[in-house]
């Protein structure tokens, strides 16, 4: 306190006052957040008891955050803090959502050992939008269905309510399922293979026939295959014929393995656990009960 009687401080006694640095406070004074009171016969600039308060409250705002913009706003009453905070707050949430993704993209390139090339794509997928997300979805179903009017109604209307909902704060596992997932729909051999799987379906289905087919069919193959799997039937073994016969009569075996591999194969098992993963649902049910009559149709085709 400089003795004169006014008890006014310099910057060199409000550093020391407050535990700030000199430099700090003559930054905030030069930003005009920090205004002295009046100068000394040299040029100094001294400041009073309310500018110690003031500076204890800017120091706070800026360890919150807060960038000078803001903090000059509170101290000139154009904003409250409470105003300042909240929207403080929103950004932060932001930031968080974003450095999630960030954290997450870099456990699937790590993971992935990608090359410099393979993360430019893993971030570009990670940060699409959600309408983004879902157009790669709907051009994927648009693709499979397009001409194919006599596909089963049941499954065009599931298949064109497949959405993707990537979290805000996607885990690493997620962003990994996304970028999967996103990769297979794009990829051609995937859509020819989903593209067969619905042809086998249209031309299944007779003229008229109301639609439910494939679902009853689904159902029906869990209810004779769940129960033989739980007795340790081997698909590969005798034991599986009486199955295959209550399935599919004495439909020829090969033509029926390739409308069933089109359809219920490794990949397109693949697909739904991804899209399962990305949507954080439960796994899709009774995918070993698929795996199983596929086996058992490959093991009698020789393949």
């Amino acid at each position: 306190m400089i003795e004169d009687g006014t008890g006014l401080l310099t910057i060199g006694e409000l550093a020391r006052a407050t535990g700030l640095s000199v430099r700090t406070i003559r930054y905030w004074s030069d930003a005009g957040v920090l205004t002295p009171v009046a100068r000394s016969a040299g040029g100094y600039r001294l400041y009073d008891a309310a500018g110690v308060a003031r500076l204890e409250l800017i120091r706070t705002l800026r360890e919150l955050g807060l960038g000078l913009a803001d903090v000059r706003g509170v101290l000139v009453g154009e904003r409250t803090v409470a105003q300042v905070a909240a929207t403080h707050v929103a950004a932060l949430d932001a930031q968080i959502r974003s450095l999630k993704v960030t954290r997450a993209v870099l456990s699937t390139v790590a993971r992935r050992g990608s090359t410099a090339k393979e993360t430019t794509l893993v971030n570009k997928l990670a940060r699409l939008s959600a309408a983004e997300r879902q157009r790669i979805m709907e051009e994927f179903v648009a693709e499979t269905l397009h001409g194919l009017d006599t596909v089963d109604p049941d499954v065009r209307d599931r298949m064109r309510r497949t959405a993707v909902h990537l979290a805000e704060d996607p885990t690493p596992e997620e962003v990994d399922a996304w970028v999967e997932l996103a990769e297979m729909l794009q990829d051609p051999a995937f859509r020819a293979q989903m593209r067969r799987a619905v042809e086998f379906n249209a031309a299944d289905r007779r003229p008229g026939e109301p639609g439910g087919r494939s679902l009853w069919f689904a159902k029906r193959l869990v209810e004779l295959v769940a129960p033989a799997r739980e007795r340790g039937v081997d698909p590969t073994g005798p034991g599986a014929e009486e199955v295959l016969d209550e399935l599919f009569g004495d439909a020829d075996r090969g033509d029926v393995l390739d409308r069933m591999t089109a359809g219920f194969d490794e990949r397109v098992a693949r697909y739904r656990e991804l899209v399962a993963v990305v949507n954080r649902q439960s796994a899709p049910p009774h995918a070993e009960d698929f795996a199983w009559v596929v086996a058992a149709l490959r093991s009698r085709a020789g393949r």
